[in-house]
Protein backbone atom coordinates (compact mmCIF):
# COMPACT_ATOMS: atom_id res chain seq x y z
CA UNK A 1 0.00 0.00 0.00
CA UNK A 2 0.98 3.58 -0.94
CA UNK A 3 1.16 5.58 2.03
CA UNK A 4 -0.91 8.05 -0.53
CA UNK A 5 -3.46 6.42 -0.81
CA UNK A 6 -3.80 5.18 2.89
CA UNK A 7 -6.58 6.66 5.63
CA UNK A 8 -3.50 7.03 8.29
CA UNK A 9 -4.50 10.02 10.12
CA UNK A 10 -2.21 10.31 13.04
CA UNK A 11 -2.06 13.09 15.89
CA UNK A 12 0.77 14.74 17.00
CA UNK A 13 -0.91 15.59 20.36
CA UNK A 14 -2.06 13.21 23.37
CA UNK A 15 -5.66 13.43 22.78
CA UNK A 16 -6.78 14.44 26.85
CA UNK A 17 -9.92 11.46 27.03
CA UNK A 18 -6.94 9.03 26.93
CA UNK A 19 -5.81 7.83 30.27
CA UNK A 20 -3.79 4.88 29.04
CA UNK A 21 -0.89 4.43 26.80
CA UNK A 22 -2.88 2.00 24.32
CA UNK A 23 -5.57 3.78 24.17
CA UNK A 24 -3.66 7.49 23.53
CA UNK A 25 -1.60 5.48 20.76
CA UNK A 26 -4.40 4.09 19.08
CA UNK A 27 -6.01 7.45 18.94
CA UNK A 28 -2.38 9.11 17.75
CA UNK A 29 -1.75 6.38 15.20
CA UNK A 30 -5.10 6.59 13.64
CA UNK A 31 -6.21 3.42 14.61
CA UNK A 32 -9.81 4.32 15.90
CA UNK A 33 -11.88 7.06 16.51
CA UNK A 34 -14.50 7.57 19.13
CA UNK A 35 -18.06 7.87 18.67
CA UNK A 36 -19.58 7.52 21.74
CA UNK A 37 -18.27 6.61 25.43
CA UNK A 38 -16.99 3.12 25.08
CA UNK A 39 -17.99 2.79 21.46
CA UNK A 40 -15.09 3.22 18.70
CA UNK A 41 -14.66 2.85 14.66
CA UNK A 42 -11.90 1.01 13.71
CA UNK A 43 -9.66 2.90 10.44
CA UNK A 44 -7.81 1.28 8.15
CA UNK A 45 -4.84 0.27 9.87
CA UNK A 46 -6.43 -0.67 13.15
CA UNK A 47 -8.93 -3.03 11.14
CA UNK A 48 -5.97 -4.70 9.48
CA UNK A 49 -4.58 -5.29 12.82
CA UNK A 50 -7.65 -6.22 14.42
CA UNK A 51 -8.31 -8.83 11.46
CA UNK A 52 -4.66 -10.62 11.62
CA UNK A 53 -5.43 -11.27 15.40
CA UNK A 54 -8.55 -12.50 14.43
CA UNK A 55 -6.52 -14.85 11.80
CA UNK A 56 -4.88 -15.98 14.06
CA UNK A 57 -7.38 -17.44 16.46
CA UNK A 58 -9.30 -18.69 13.61
CA UNK A 59 -6.41 -20.58 12.52
CA UNK A 60 -5.69 -21.97 15.95
CA UNK A 61 -9.33 -22.67 16.58
CA UNK A 62 -9.61 -24.81 13.55
CA UNK A 63 -6.52 -26.84 14.18
CA UNK A 64 -7.97 -27.87 16.96
CA UNK A 65 -10.74 -29.12 15.57
CA UNK A 66 -13.53 -26.05 16.30
CA UNK A 67 -16.13 -25.34 13.78
CA UNK A 68 -16.91 -21.40 12.64
CA UNK A 69 -20.55 -20.51 12.74
CA UNK A 70 -21.90 -16.84 12.99
CA UNK A 71 -24.98 -16.14 15.45
CA UNK A 72 -27.02 -12.85 15.29
CA UNK A 73 -26.54 -9.72 17.80
CA UNK A 74 -29.62 -9.14 17.73
CA UNK A 75 -31.34 -12.34 20.48
CA UNK A 76 -34.89 -13.46 21.98
CA UNK A 77 -35.03 -13.13 25.48
CA UNK A 78 -36.56 -16.32 25.86
CA UNK A 79 -33.40 -18.23 26.01
CA UNK A 80 -32.06 -15.77 28.59
CA UNK A 81 -35.41 -16.06 30.83
CA UNK A 82 -35.31 -20.28 30.56
CA UNK A 83 -31.53 -19.52 32.17
CA UNK A 84 -32.10 -17.22 34.46
CA UNK A 85 -29.88 -14.65 33.44
CA UNK A 86 -32.47 -12.17 32.04
CA UNK A 87 -32.54 -11.02 35.38
CA UNK A 88 -28.90 -12.09 36.13
CA UNK A 89 -27.09 -9.69 33.94
CA UNK A 90 -28.94 -6.36 34.93
CA UNK A 91 -27.85 -3.34 33.24
CA UNK A 92 -25.21 -4.42 32.05
CA UNK A 93 -27.71 -6.19 29.22
CA UNK A 94 -28.77 -3.76 26.31
CA UNK A 95 -32.35 -4.39 25.87
CA UNK A 96 -35.11 -3.09 23.47
CA UNK A 97 -38.55 -4.20 22.62
CA UNK A 98 -39.31 -4.53 18.57
CA UNK A 99 -42.41 -2.83 17.11
CA UNK A 100 -44.50 -5.73 18.27
CA UNK A 101 -43.09 -5.63 21.62
CA UNK A 102 -41.16 -8.55 21.86
CA UNK A 103 -37.88 -8.21 24.18
CA UNK A 104 -35.00 -8.35 22.74
CA UNK A 105 -30.91 -8.01 23.61
CA UNK A 106 -27.97 -7.13 22.21
CA UNK A 107 -25.98 -10.60 22.68
CA UNK A 108 -23.79 -9.97 25.72
CA UNK A 109 -22.56 -13.41 25.28
CA UNK A 110 -23.85 -16.45 23.44
CA UNK A 111 -24.16 -19.52 25.80
CA UNK A 112 -28.03 -20.19 25.81
CA UNK A 113 -27.85 -19.48 21.76
CA UNK A 114 -25.25 -22.15 21.35
CA UNK A 115 -27.03 -24.61 23.45
CA UNK A 116 -30.21 -23.99 21.45
CA UNK A 117 -28.48 -24.42 17.95
CA UNK A 118 -27.23 -27.94 19.38
CA UNK A 119 -30.69 -28.87 20.33
CA UNK A 120 -32.17 -27.93 17.37
CA UNK A 121 -30.03 -29.39 15.06
CA UNK A 122 -27.97 -31.83 16.40
CA UNK A 123 -29.38 -35.80 16.21
CA UNK A 124 -27.08 -38.34 17.01
CA UNK A 125 -25.09 -39.13 20.25
CA UNK A 126 -22.68 -39.92 17.72
CA UNK A 127 -21.83 -36.04 16.25
CA UNK A 128 -20.56 -35.43 20.12
CA UNK A 129 -17.72 -34.25 20.82
CA UNK A 130 -18.48 -31.37 19.21
CA UNK A 131 -17.15 -27.82 19.11
CA UNK A 132 -18.62 -24.57 17.87
CA UNK A 133 -17.16 -20.88 17.77
CA UNK A 134 -17.87 -17.54 16.27
CA UNK A 135 -15.83 -14.18 16.32
CA UNK A 136 -18.61 -11.27 16.63
CA UNK A 137 -19.69 -8.46 18.27
CA UNK A 138 -20.73 -8.12 21.58
CA UNK A 139 -22.91 -5.33 23.83
CA UNK A 140 -22.75 -4.60 27.18
CA UNK A 141 -23.58 -1.34 29.02
CA UNK A 142 -20.26 -0.83 31.13
CA UNK A 143 -21.53 1.67 34.06
CA UNK A 144 -17.95 3.49 33.35
CA UNK A 145 -16.36 2.23 29.70
CA UNK A 146 -12.67 3.39 30.09
CA UNK A 147 -9.46 2.66 28.83
CA UNK A 148 -10.10 2.77 25.13
CA UNK A 149 -11.15 -0.88 23.81
CA UNK A 150 -9.93 -2.07 27.33
CA UNK A 151 -13.52 -1.65 28.54
CA UNK A 152 -15.89 -0.60 26.13
CA UNK A 153 -19.73 -0.93 25.62
CA UNK A 154 -19.11 -2.93 21.89
CA UNK A 155 -16.29 -5.30 21.47
CA UNK A 156 -15.00 -8.26 19.26
CA UNK A 157 -14.76 -11.40 20.58
CA UNK A 158 -14.29 -14.96 19.96
CA UNK A 159 -16.52 -17.34 21.83
CA UNK A 160 -16.42 -20.69 21.68
CA UNK A 161 -18.57 -24.25 23.41
CA UNK A 162 -18.01 -27.44 23.61
CA UNK A 163 -20.59 -30.19 23.68
CA UNK A 164 -19.29 -33.70 24.91
CA UNK A 165 -21.46 -36.47 26.29
CA UNK A 166 -19.78 -37.08 29.55
CA UNK A 167 -16.82 -35.63 32.10
CA UNK A 168 -14.13 -37.15 30.61
CA UNK A 169 -15.08 -35.93 26.87
CA UNK A 170 -15.16 -32.36 28.25
CA UNK A 171 -11.44 -32.82 29.88
CA UNK A 172 -10.82 -33.47 26.52
CA UNK A 173 -12.31 -30.79 24.94
CA UNK A 174 -10.82 -28.15 27.48
CA UNK A 175 -7.08 -29.46 27.61
CA UNK A 176 -7.54 -29.07 23.14
CA UNK A 177 -8.66 -25.33 23.88
CA UNK A 178 -6.27 -24.79 26.83
CA UNK A 179 -3.33 -25.46 24.36
CA UNK A 180 -4.99 -23.98 21.34
CA UNK A 181 -5.24 -20.36 23.53
CA UNK A 182 -1.51 -21.12 24.62
CA UNK A 183 -0.72 -21.05 20.64
CA UNK A 184 -2.83 -17.93 20.11
CA UNK A 185 -1.46 -15.81 22.72
CA UNK A 186 2.23 -17.17 22.10
CA UNK A 187 1.65 -15.78 18.11
CA UNK A 188 -0.06 -13.17 19.30
CA UNK A 189 3.23 -12.00 20.82
CA UNK A 190 2.05 -11.77 24.46
CA UNK A 191 4.07 -12.51 27.69
CA UNK A 192 0.99 -13.89 29.44
CA UNK A 193 0.24 -16.24 32.64
CA UNK A 194 -2.32 -18.64 33.42
CA UNK A 195 -4.14 -18.35 36.57
CA UNK A 196 -7.33 -19.84 38.09
CA UNK A 197 -10.01 -17.88 38.10
CA UNK A 198 -13.74 -17.11 39.42
CA UNK A 199 -16.44 -18.53 36.83
CA UNK A 200 -18.62 -15.54 37.82
CA UNK A 201 -21.99 -15.04 35.77
CA UNK A 202 -20.77 -17.57 33.17
CA UNK A 203 -21.49 -20.32 36.10
CA UNK A 204 -19.96 -24.10 35.79
CA UNK A 205 -16.93 -25.21 38.20
CA UNK A 206 -13.40 -25.13 36.86
CA UNK A 207 -12.23 -21.42 34.99
CA UNK A 208 -8.87 -20.49 34.10
CA UNK A 209 -7.73 -17.04 33.31
CA UNK A 210 -5.01 -15.83 30.54
CA UNK A 211 -3.47 -12.91 31.69
CA UNK A 212 -1.46 -10.29 30.71
CA UNK A 213 1.06 -8.47 33.10
CA UNK A 214 0.45 -4.47 32.66
CA UNK A 215 0.20 -1.82 35.82
CA UNK A 216 -2.96 -0.95 34.06
CA UNK A 217 -4.58 -4.04 34.27
CA UNK A 218 -7.97 -4.04 35.99
CA UNK A 219 -7.41 -7.71 37.68
CA UNK A 220 -5.43 -8.32 40.64
CA UNK A 221 -3.43 -11.82 40.27
CA UNK A 222 -1.40 -13.66 42.74
CA UNK A 223 1.18 -15.65 41.48
CA UNK A 224 4.28 -18.57 43.12
CA UNK A 225 7.71 -18.30 41.68
CA UNK A 226 8.77 -21.09 43.76
CA UNK A 227 5.75 -23.57 42.84
CA UNK A 228 4.07 -21.95 39.64
CA UNK A 229 0.29 -21.44 41.42
CA UNK A 230 -1.15 -18.64 39.47
CA UNK A 231 -4.94 -17.50 40.36
CA UNK A 232 -6.87 -14.28 40.00
CA UNK A 233 -7.45 -12.10 43.46
CA UNK A 234 -11.24 -13.67 43.56
CA UNK A 235 -9.84 -17.35 43.71
CA UNK A 236 -6.74 -17.23 45.15
CA UNK A 237 -6.64 -19.04 48.37
CA UNK A 238 -5.63 -16.61 51.40
CA UNK A 239 -3.86 -18.78 54.05
CA UNK A 240 -4.13 -17.22 57.72
CA UNK A 241 -1.03 -15.23 58.86
CA UNK A 242 0.09 -15.98 63.02
CA UNK A 243 0.01 -12.59 64.37
CA UNK A 244 0.93 -11.29 67.89
CA UNK A 245 -2.58 -10.71 69.94
CA UNK A 246 -2.15 -9.48 74.01
CA UNK A 247 -2.41 -12.62 76.09
CA UNK A 248 -5.01 -13.00 78.96
CA UNK A 249 -7.94 -13.39 79.72
CA UNK A 250 -9.56 -10.52 79.78
CA UNK A 251 -13.39 -9.05 79.76
CA UNK A 252 -14.99 -6.92 76.42
CA UNK A 253 -14.73 -3.23 77.19
CA UNK A 254 -16.49 -0.66 75.90
CA UNK A 255 -14.33 2.60 74.92
CA UNK A 256 -14.89 6.19 73.94
CA UNK A 257 -13.80 6.64 70.95
CA UNK A 258 -15.30 10.13 69.91
CA UNK A 259 -14.82 11.17 66.31
CA UNK A 260 -12.76 7.72 65.16
CA UNK A 261 -14.36 6.08 62.18
CA UNK A 262 -10.96 4.81 59.86
CA UNK A 263 -8.38 2.09 60.88
CA UNK A 264 -5.81 4.23 60.64
CA UNK A 265 -7.61 6.82 62.95
CA UNK A 266 -8.24 4.02 65.13
CA UNK A 267 -4.70 2.60 64.93
CA UNK A 268 -3.63 6.28 66.38
CA UNK A 269 -6.09 6.30 69.06
CA UNK A 270 -5.60 3.15 70.43
CA UNK A 271 -1.68 3.01 69.84
CA UNK A 272 -2.08 -0.42 68.28
CA UNK A 273 -1.06 -2.28 65.10
CA UNK A 274 -3.77 -2.46 62.35
CA UNK A 275 -3.74 -6.31 62.60
CA UNK A 276 -5.75 -5.76 66.25
CA UNK A 277 -8.54 -4.49 64.94
CA UNK A 278 -11.70 -6.27 63.00
CA UNK A 279 -13.53 -4.08 60.31
CA UNK A 280 -17.27 -5.23 60.07
CA UNK A 281 -18.79 -4.08 56.39
CA UNK A 282 -22.26 -4.16 56.24
CA UNK A 283 -23.77 -5.16 52.53
CA UNK A 284 -26.86 -5.84 51.31
CA UNK A 285 -27.27 -9.48 49.21
CA UNK A 286 -30.07 -9.55 47.27
CA UNK A 287 -33.04 -9.17 49.64
CA UNK A 288 -31.29 -8.90 52.84
CA UNK A 289 -27.91 -7.03 54.45
CA UNK A 290 -25.07 -9.52 56.00
CA UNK A 291 -21.55 -8.19 57.82
CA UNK A 292 -18.61 -9.37 56.66
CA UNK A 293 -15.48 -8.86 59.11
CA UNK A 294 -11.89 -9.04 58.07
CA UNK A 295 -8.66 -7.85 60.12
CA UNK A 296 -7.91 -3.91 59.95
CA UNK A 297 -5.27 -5.05 57.51
CA UNK A 298 -7.17 -6.71 55.31
CA UNK A 299 -9.60 -6.06 52.40
CA UNK A 300 -12.72 -8.09 51.86
CA UNK A 301 -12.58 -9.57 48.31
CA UNK A 302 -16.34 -9.21 47.29
CA UNK A 303 -16.35 -11.84 44.86
CA UNK A 304 -15.81 -14.38 47.28
CA UNK A 305 -17.92 -13.23 49.71
CA UNK A 306 -20.85 -13.08 46.93
CA UNK A 307 -20.05 -16.98 45.79
CA UNK A 308 -20.07 -17.86 49.29
CA UNK A 309 -23.71 -16.50 50.39
CA UNK A 310 -25.12 -17.68 46.83
CA UNK A 311 -25.79 -13.90 46.08
CA UNK A 312 -27.81 -13.64 42.77
CA UNK A 313 -27.78 -10.10 42.54
CA UNK A 314 -25.39 -7.87 42.86
CA UNK A 315 -23.70 -7.14 46.13
CA UNK A 316 -23.41 -3.43 47.04
CA UNK A 317 -22.53 -2.07 50.65
CA UNK A 318 -25.49 -1.48 52.73
CA UNK A 319 -26.83 2.28 52.46
CA UNK A 320 -25.76 4.56 55.75
CA UNK A 321 -29.22 5.39 56.73
CA UNK A 322 -29.34 1.24 56.94
CA UNK A 323 -26.19 1.04 58.64
CA UNK A 324 -27.98 3.35 61.22
CA UNK A 325 -31.28 1.17 61.60
CA UNK A 326 -29.37 -2.30 61.83
CA UNK A 327 -26.16 -1.21 63.89
CA UNK A 328 -27.99 1.95 65.67
CA UNK A 329 -24.83 3.69 64.94
CA UNK A 330 -23.03 6.12 62.32
CA UNK A 331 -20.76 4.48 59.86
CA UNK A 332 -17.67 3.25 61.30
CA UNK A 333 -18.90 2.55 64.66
CA UNK A 334 -19.92 -1.40 63.14
CA UNK A 335 -19.24 -4.33 64.91
CA UNK A 336 -20.71 -8.30 65.71
CA UNK A 337 -21.79 -7.86 68.79
CA UNK A 338 -25.49 -8.44 69.74
CA UNK A 339 -26.08 -7.79 65.45
CA UNK A 340 -29.32 -9.36 64.28
CA UNK A 341 -28.29 -10.39 60.90
CA UNK A 342 -25.70 -12.91 59.99
CA UNK A 343 -22.39 -11.99 60.65
CA UNK A 344 -19.44 -13.57 57.81
CA UNK A 345 -15.93 -13.52 59.31
CA UNK A 346 -12.78 -13.83 57.79
CA UNK A 347 -10.68 -16.90 58.91
CA UNK A 348 -7.79 -14.52 59.76
CA UNK A 349 -10.62 -13.10 62.47
CA UNK A 350 -11.10 -16.81 64.01
CA UNK A 351 -7.13 -16.43 65.04
CA UNK A 352 -7.68 -12.97 66.82
CA UNK A 353 -7.46 -12.67 70.99
CA UNK A 354 -8.15 -9.59 72.28
CA UNK A 355 -8.84 -7.33 69.62
CA UNK A 356 -10.97 -4.18 69.32
CA UNK A 357 -14.24 -3.88 67.13
CA UNK A 358 -16.83 -1.63 66.40
CA UNK A 359 -19.30 -1.20 69.68
CA UNK A 360 -22.28 -0.81 67.41
CA UNK A 361 -22.72 2.81 69.00
CA UNK A 362 -21.73 5.72 67.89
CA UNK A 363 -18.43 7.24 69.14
CA UNK A 364 -17.57 3.67 70.88
CA UNK A 365 -15.45 1.00 70.25
CA UNK A 366 -14.94 -2.12 71.94
CA UNK A 367 -11.42 -3.64 73.21
CA UNK A 368 -10.49 -6.96 74.40
CA UNK A 369 -13.55 -8.88 72.10
CA UNK A 370 -13.26 -12.53 71.59
CA UNK A 371 -15.05 -15.25 69.04
CA UNK A 372 -17.27 -17.36 70.98
CA UNK A 373 -17.04 -15.36 74.42
CA UNK A 374 -18.53 -12.08 73.47
CA UNK A 375 -19.81 -12.97 69.80
CA UNK A 376 -20.54 -15.46 67.35
CA UNK A 377 -20.36 -15.70 63.83
CA UNK A 378 -22.74 -17.70 61.79
CA UNK A 379 -19.91 -18.84 59.20
CA UNK A 380 -15.82 -18.59 59.02
CA UNK A 381 -14.80 -18.74 55.80
CA UNK A 382 -11.59 -17.29 53.51
CA UNK A 383 -13.35 -13.75 52.38
CA UNK A 384 -10.38 -11.59 51.97
CA UNK A 385 -8.52 -10.42 49.18
CA UNK A 386 -4.66 -11.83 49.07
CA UNK A 387 -1.92 -9.43 49.55
CA UNK A 388 1.74 -9.54 48.20
CA UNK A 389 3.72 -11.69 50.43
CA UNK A 390 1.09 -13.74 51.97
CA UNK A 391 1.66 -17.25 52.25
CA UNK A 392 1.43 -19.55 48.58
CA UNK A 393 -1.44 -22.05 49.82
CA UNK A 394 0.36 -24.59 47.76
CA UNK A 395 4.12 -24.63 48.66
CA UNK A 396 3.92 -21.60 51.34
CA UNK A 397 6.71 -19.63 49.46
CA UNK A 398 5.96 -16.11 50.05
CA UNK A 399 2.87 -15.16 47.32
CA UNK A 400 4.02 -12.08 44.35
CA UNK A 401 0.69 -10.18 43.07
CA UNK A 402 0.74 -7.71 40.00
CA UNK A 403 -2.27 -6.47 37.94
CA UNK A 404 -3.34 -7.96 34.40
CA UNK A 405 -5.75 -7.69 31.49
CA UNK A 406 -7.44 -10.68 30.73
CA UNK A 407 -7.50 -11.47 27.23
CA UNK A 408 -9.18 -14.98 27.35
CA UNK A 409 -11.08 -17.53 30.23
CA UNK A 410 -11.61 -20.51 29.73
CA UNK A 411 -14.58 -22.38 31.40
CA UNK A 412 -15.82 -26.05 32.15
CA UNK A 413 -19.31 -25.34 32.26
CA UNK A 414 -20.90 -28.95 33.01
CA UNK A 415 -24.56 -29.40 32.73
CA UNK A 416 -25.46 -25.38 33.63
CA UNK A 417 -27.31 -24.56 30.36
CA UNK A 418 -27.80 -27.95 28.61
CA UNK A 419 -29.72 -28.90 32.41
CA UNK A 420 -32.00 -25.36 31.89
CA UNK A 421 -32.42 -25.49 28.45
CA UNK A 422 -33.10 -29.37 27.76
CA UNK A 423 -29.97 -30.29 25.79
CA UNK A 424 -30.00 -33.93 26.57
CA UNK A 425 -29.46 -37.09 23.83
CA UNK A 426 -30.02 -41.09 23.75
CA UNK A 427 -26.87 -43.06 23.97
CA UNK A 428 -26.20 -46.26 22.59
CA UNK A 429 -28.48 -47.98 24.59
CA UNK A 430 -31.21 -45.44 24.27
CA UNK A 431 -31.37 -44.00 27.53
CA UNK A 432 -31.43 -39.65 28.05
CA UNK A 433 -28.04 -38.28 28.93
CA UNK A 434 -27.33 -34.66 29.11
CA UNK A 435 -24.81 -32.98 27.20
CA UNK A 436 -21.86 -31.83 29.40
CA UNK A 437 -20.98 -28.03 28.02
CA UNK A 438 -17.43 -26.08 28.03
CA UNK A 439 -17.31 -22.19 27.21
CA UNK A 440 -14.33 -20.34 25.94
CA UNK A 441 -13.68 -16.68 24.86
CA UNK A 442 -10.73 -14.28 24.07
CA UNK A 443 -11.61 -10.45 24.31
CA UNK A 444 -10.57 -9.97 20.49
CA UNK A 445 -10.31 -6.48 20.66
CA UNK A 446 -8.84 -6.76 23.94
CA UNK A 447 -5.79 -8.30 22.61
CA UNK A 448 -4.74 -4.89 20.45
CA UNK A 449 -4.64 -2.85 23.62
CA UNK A 450 -3.03 -5.93 25.38
CA UNK A 451 -0.43 -6.14 22.70
CA UNK A 452 0.27 -2.24 22.75
CA UNK A 453 0.64 -2.08 26.74
CA UNK A 454 3.51 -4.60 26.10
CA UNK A 455 5.27 -3.28 23.32
CA UNK A 456 5.82 0.44 23.28
CA UNK A 457 8.34 3.19 23.49
CA UNK A 458 8.15 6.87 23.65
CA UNK A 459 7.72 7.79 19.66
CA UNK A 460 4.88 4.91 19.50
CA UNK A 461 3.94 1.22 19.08
CA UNK A 462 6.08 -1.41 18.30
CA UNK A 463 3.97 -4.21 17.16
CA UNK A 464 4.87 -7.79 16.91
CA UNK A 465 5.12 -9.41 13.28
CA UNK A 466 2.23 -11.07 13.32
CA UNK A 467 -0.27 -8.24 14.02
CA UNK A 468 1.60 -5.39 12.58
CA UNK A 469 -0.73 -3.52 9.84
CA UNK A 470 2.38 -3.92 8.07
CA UNK A 471 5.73 -6.20 8.59
CA UNK A 472 8.14 -3.08 6.37
CA UNK A 473 7.97 0.12 5.39
CA UNK A 474 10.05 1.94 2.42
CA UNK A 475 10.98 5.10 2.71
CA UNK A 476 12.80 7.35 -0.11
CA UNK A 477 14.07 10.38 1.59
CA UNK A 478 13.02 12.36 -0.80
CA UNK A 479 9.99 11.09 -3.24
CA UNK A 480 10.91 14.03 -6.08
CA UNK A 481 14.48 12.38 -6.42
CA UNK A 482 14.06 9.71 -9.80
CA UNK A 483 16.40 7.14 -8.58
CA UNK A 484 15.13 6.92 -4.87
CA UNK A 485 11.75 6.47 -6.28
CA UNK A 486 12.94 3.98 -8.78
CA UNK A 487 14.38 2.10 -6.40
CA UNK A 488 12.03 2.23 -3.59
CA UNK A 489 9.68 0.74 -6.11
CA UNK A 490 11.81 -1.83 -6.84
CA UNK A 491 11.98 -2.86 -2.79
CA UNK A 492 8.70 -2.71 -2.39
CA UNK A 493 7.15 -4.58 -5.21
CA UNK A 494 10.08 -7.89 -4.36
CA UNK A 495 8.76 -7.34 -0.78
CA UNK A 496 4.99 -7.72 -1.84
CA UNK A 497 6.26 -10.72 -4.43
CA UNK A 498 7.67 -12.36 -1.51
CA UNK A 499 4.37 -12.34 0.54
CA UNK A 500 5.26 -9.27 3.03
CA UNK A 501 3.02 -7.08 4.05
CA UNK A 502 4.98 -3.69 2.75
CA UNK A 503 4.20 0.25 3.10
CA UNK A 504 5.46 2.20 0.05
CA UNK A 505 5.79 6.13 1.98
CA UNK A 506 5.62 8.35 -1.45
CA UNK A 507 4.57 11.53 0.45
CA UNK A 508 6.68 14.72 0.05
CA UNK A 509 7.03 14.99 3.55
CA UNK A 510 10.30 15.85 5.28
CA UNK A 511 12.40 12.78 6.33
CA UNK A 512 11.75 13.20 10.21
CA UNK A 513 7.66 13.14 9.68
CA UNK A 514 8.17 10.08 8.21
CA UNK A 515 10.58 8.62 10.93
CA UNK A 516 7.60 9.57 13.47
CA UNK A 517 5.04 8.11 11.57
CA UNK A 518 6.63 4.79 11.08
CA UNK A 519 7.75 4.35 14.55
CA UNK A 520 3.84 5.50 15.92
CA UNK A 521 2.42 3.46 14.10
CA UNK A 522 5.12 1.06 14.81
CA UNK A 523 6.16 -0.99 11.80
CA UNK A 524 8.55 -3.10 12.55
CA UNK A 525 11.13 -2.91 9.93
CA UNK A 526 12.09 0.36 8.03
CA UNK A 527 14.19 0.47 4.66
CA UNK A 528 15.27 3.97 3.76
CA UNK A 529 16.43 5.06 0.70
CA UNK A 530 18.72 7.81 0.43
CA UNK A 531 22.16 9.64 -1.16
CA UNK A 532 23.74 5.96 -1.13
CA UNK A 533 21.42 4.54 -3.57
CA UNK A 534 23.93 5.74 -6.04
CA UNK A 535 26.26 3.21 -4.45
CA UNK A 536 22.94 0.28 -3.94
CA UNK A 537 23.41 1.22 -0.26
CA UNK A 538 20.23 1.59 1.89
CA UNK A 539 19.52 2.00 5.58
CA UNK A 540 17.85 -0.58 7.73
CA UNK A 541 16.86 -0.62 10.74
CA UNK A 542 14.22 -2.29 13.02
CA UNK A 543 11.52 -0.85 15.22
CA UNK A 544 13.28 -2.62 18.32
CA UNK A 545 16.40 -0.85 17.71
CA UNK A 546 17.71 2.21 18.16
CA UNK A 547 19.79 2.57 15.35
CA UNK A 548 20.24 1.96 11.43
CA UNK A 549 22.70 -0.02 9.73
CA UNK A 550 23.49 0.20 6.14
CA UNK A 551 22.88 -2.76 3.61
CA UNK A 552 22.70 -3.74 0.36
CA UNK A 553 19.41 -3.71 -1.37
CA UNK A 554 19.73 -7.19 -1.88
CA UNK A 555 20.49 -7.69 1.31
CA UNK A 556 17.97 -5.16 3.14
CA UNK A 557 15.19 -7.12 1.66
CA UNK A 558 16.23 -10.62 1.81
CA UNK A 559 16.86 -9.73 5.90
CA UNK A 560 13.48 -7.78 6.21
CA UNK A 561 11.56 -10.99 4.48
CA UNK A 562 13.57 -13.30 6.66
CA UNK A 563 13.00 -11.35 9.67
CA UNK A 564 9.06 -11.21 9.08
CA UNK A 565 8.90 -15.18 7.99
CA UNK A 566 10.27 -15.91 11.19
CA UNK A 567 7.95 -14.02 12.96
CA UNK A 568 4.70 -15.07 11.21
Amino acid sequence: MRISNLLIPTLREIPAEAEIPSHRLMLRAGFIRKLAAGIYSYLPLGLKTLKKVENIIREEMDRAGAQELLMSALLPAEAYQVSGRWDVFGPAMFRLKDRWGRDFCLGPTHEELFTQTVINEVRSYKEYPMTLYQIQTKYRDEARPRFGVMRSREFIMKDAYSFDRDSAGLDESYKKMYDAYCRIFTRLGLDFTIVDADSGAMGGSGSQEFMVKSPVGEDGIAYCNKCSYAANYEKAVCMPSEKPFPEGDFDIEKVQTPNVHTIDELVAFFNAKPHMFAKTILYKADDKYIAAMVRGDREINEVKLKNLIGCTDDLVLAEPHMVREITKADVGFAGPVGLEIEVIADLEVAQMKNFIIGANETGYHFKNANINKDFTPSRIADIRTIESGDACPRCGAPIETAQGIEVGHIFKLGTKYSDSLGLTYLDENGKSQTVIMGCYGIGVTRCLAAAIEQNYDENGIIWPVSIAPYHVIVMPVNAKEDAQMQAAEKIYENLKAAGIDALLDDRSERPGVKFKDADLIGIPVRIVVGKKIGDGIVEYKLRTENVAVEKTIDRAVSDAIEFVKARL
